[in-house]
């Protein structure tokens, strides 16, 4: 299988690349600047913002400024799955995405949680994924346990109503 990355730039561009093409960029990363070898040019990257959980960036080359969202291959197979949800549909339950091992748990009943805060980890297809709170509330109820397996659809933490 062909492992990709899906770039979405200043929510106007949209490139593929995959992992063999990320791997072989001629580069030399900083915590806060990079220098990128393109054409037999050295170019200067600095990272102005960073947000790993929701894999946006925000870089600066060449005095422009560049919004970045990585979209990486679980992104992409949930997305062809049909089973991405807009902003709008928000809901009290959290169902698992795919089939998988749960190898942390990190919140428990009656817990309050803030949109984006880790729920738990997921770990289907060889990759540990994060599933996020949709919103900020409470936890009404969990379904899950570390260490637990799951199947697609199956219902992992409930949240109590607004």
């Amino acid at each position: 299988m062909n492992s990709n990355y899906k770039a979405h730039v200043n929510t106007n561009f949209e490139f593929t690349v995959s992992k063999e093409e990320a791997a072989s960029l001629d580069m030399v990363v900083g915590k806060e600047k990079a220098q990128v070898i393109h054409d037999h040019e050295s170019i200067d990257v600095d990272l102005l913002k960073s947000d790993f959980n929701n894999r946006t960036y925000q870089f600066k080359i060449k005095g422009t400024v560049y919004e970045v969202r990585i979209d990486n291959e679980l992104d992409l197979l949930i997305a062809e799955m049909g089973l991405a949800t807009g902003e709008d549909a928000v809901s009290n339950e959290i169902y698992a995405p795919m089939p998988g091992l749960l190898i942390d748990v990190s919140v428990t009943e009656g817990q309050e949680v803030k949109e984006g805060e880790v729920l738990c980890v997921l770990e289907a297809m060889k990759m540990e994924n994060a599933l996020l709170s949709p919103k900020n509330g409470v936890i009404k109820t969990v379904h899950i346990a570390t260490g637990q397996t799951v199947e697609k659809g199956a219902l992992l933490i409930d949240f109590e109503e607004a």
